[in-house]
């Protein structure tokens, strides 16, 4: 081996630590990213489903008889 390649390799060794901690954080910043990124489109994709299926559901109507509380208040506002 060349004294630049025996050189080399003892950098990397001695750094070694350091170089593996750098991959891993790297590794997991990586791994977080693709699992928010994979979180936002099924989330996405999901609303938008009950979203079109709130749009296709007709809407219910009630109708309320209010005209014996409309009597109620007349007699107590006539006494």
């Amino acid at each position: 081996m060349s004294q630049a390649k025996v050189d080399r390799y003892k950098n990397e060794k001695r750094n070694r630590k350091k170089i593996m901690r750098r991959e891993k954080a790297a590794s997991v910043l990586r791994t977080s990213v693709v699992t928010l990124v994979a979180a936002a489109i099924v989330g996405w994709a999901g609303y938008s489903v009950v979203q079109r299926y709130q749009d296709d559901k007709p809407a219910s109507y009630t109708d309320v008889n209010i005209s014996a509380i409309s009597d109620y208040l007349n007699n107590i506002g006539a006494d």
